[in-house]
């Protein structure tokens, strides 16, 4: 079988991988849809900021749970299944996030939602699986292509609920979509959720797993559907001599975890799962809008300054793609990381310059005759803050929590003065250097780096804390903003950064053009 080339006839893998690929794009969708959802969701419910993080972090809690036991799940009833179960969690959860009535209900359909985010071990494993070691890296970054689609096509998808939401059209007002535009932003998912459900269903299954449970003839069947006859042949007898040694059971498979030669893969999946989140890179996704309105932007510009990050976020997914399999794993997380660090020091260092003031022109129209509003506001005219969270503190004392809950945004926007297009700058070199790192590249080397035996376990293992620090970086976002202001929060993702970049260059392997069993052997 020849070298994988896009403009080639699709081959059988390339065929499967696309339609589970699709599952990323709907994460890409499900979790970054809230980014343009959460405002008008926070005027509609009254949310405090613990609640508003909580809203946005709710699904990666479910993924924390449901990563708990998402490779021991599909070790039992097998990829294809667990893929099917994931595509009609999305459904149900967007369904019901669309119809949620109070807080607590769209919280509980998200985190249901969220439990789906397992998909990202799960694809990625079933991909690797079907794959032949030179193109591997590819198809598994074919995932992330589509999670970064998923991404600008949600920014593109809130763009249009925005502007039909301010329209007069007779159809929008019929529809709802004037006082309900969060709805249907979060409801479009739905569309690909049942897409994804129908086309699973040919798929076939993973010749790995088949062979793990000693279902042979039907391995040796997928094999040979996926590649000609020298290289399945190839493919059988790695897959064969990985496995011939020991019958392993469930709890075999857990123990293998606890054994010596387990400990530097788990090192190096954990290192990844951390650094891949603890970098901010779901800070950016979840709350576009927000960032880009703290500096001073309006709301349609935000929006729009959303969608461009979208675009770039999928033209370096598209670099990282060709460049995995030609330079390697390692070389591009290191040139990622350095990009993340530079790129987060110049977001810092934008917001470390930027003054808030209000004028009493700008007070006036915040206050749109409201004498209440002014009086309150007309005590800060003229006074010049030197950070973003002495003007917040500022504002919350003048007005209560209440008012400054209604208005902080418009505030904000109005009162800040500051470098927008050096933070924009920023924020675009940050995503590129994620997108052509961090994103794909974990993926790939998770299904790369763990045995046979062990995989769907240790990737579920590295999930978990994946997830957690996903949780814990979208959860504390709001507070930090509030208490400790954009420019230290952005610092610490950089000083992250940093630390990562540290121990990628120290300690980890590089994986390209090598089988999944010479990479077990070889750790």
């Amino acid at each position: 079988m020849g070298r994988f080339s896009p403009f080639s006839r699709v081959s059988p893998t390339l065929r499967h991988t696309l339609v589970v690929a699709i599952g990323g794009f709907i994460f890409g969708f499900d979790a970054s849809v809230i980014s343009g959802a959460i405002g008008f969701i926070d005027t509609e419910f009254g949310l405090s900021a613990w609640q508003q993080g909580l809203v946005v972090s709710s699904p990666t809690l479910g993924a924390l749970f449901a990563m708990c036991c998402a490779g021991a799940v599909s070790d039992v009833i097998g990829r294809r299944k667990m893929l099917i179960f994931i595509a009609a969690l999305y459904f149900m959860s967007s369904l019901t996030s669309a119809m949620s009535v109070n807080y607590t209900m769209l919280v509980c359909a998200r985190f249901v939602g969220g439990m789906a985010f397992c998909c990202l071990l799960i694809a990625p494993m079933y991909i690797a699986e079907i794959s032949a070691p030179f193109h591997r890296g590819r198809m598994i970054s074919v995932n992330q292509l589509n999670i970064v689609l998923g991404f600008a096509v949600s920014y593109f998808s809130n763009f249009m609920f925005l502007q039909l939401s301010s329209s007069e059209a007779q159809w929008v007002h019929q529809l709802g979509i004037n006082d309900h535009a969060w709805r249907f932003m979060v409801g479009m998912e739905v569309i690909p959720a049942a897409l994804w459900f129908t086309l699973l269903f040919t798929v076939p299954r993973s010749p790995r797993w088949l062979m793990l449970n000693n279902r042979h003839d039907e391995a040796r069947q997928v094999v040979h559907s996926l590649f000609d006859s020298e290289q399945a042949e190839k493919q059988l007898a790695a897959i064969g001599d990985s496995l011939e040694q020991k019958s392993w059971q469930w709890r075999e498979r857990l123990g293998f975890l606890l054994t010596p030669k387990m400990r530097f893969p788990l090192l190096i999946g954990l290192i990844l799962g951390v650094a891949q989140q603890i970098t901010g890179i779901n800070v950016i996704f979840f709350y576009a809008p927000t960032i880009f309105e703290h500096s001073g932007v309006g709301t349609d510009a935000a929006f729009m300054q959303a969608i461009f990050i979208g675009l770039v976020n999928i033209i370096f997914t598209v670099v990282a793609m060709v460049t995995i399999d030609r330079w390697g794993r390692k070389p591009l997380l290191i040139t990622g990381l350095c990009g993340v660090i530079l790129s987060m020091s110049v977001c810092a260092y934008g917001f470390q310059q930027a003054t808030y003031k209000l004028d009493s022109v700008e007070v006036a129209e915040i206050s749109l005759g409201s004498a209440e509003l002014q009086s309150a506001l007309t005590p800060l005219e003229g006074i010049a803050f030197d950070s973003d969270v002495e003007f917040k503190h500022a504002l919350r004392s003048a007005l209560g929590d209440e008012s400054y809950h209604q208005y902080q945004r418009t505030l904000l926007s109005k009162g800040i003065d500051m470098n927008a297009p050096l933070v924009l700058f920023g924020i675009i070199a940050f995503v590129a250097s994620y997108a052509m790192s961090l994103g794909p590249v974990m993926w790939a080397m998770l299904a790369e780096i763990f045995p046979n035996q062990s995989r769907a376990l240790a990737i579920s293992l590295v999930g978990v804390v994946n997830s957690l620090s996903s949780f814990m970086v979208q959860l504390l976002f709001p507070w930090e903003l509030m208490y400790l202001g954009a420019a230290l929060t952005f610092s610490l993702y950089g000083a992250f950064a940093f630390i990562s970049l540290v121990l990628v260059i120290k300690i980890f392997p590089e994986t390209r053009g090598r089988t999944l069993e010479q990479i077990g052997q070889g750790l």
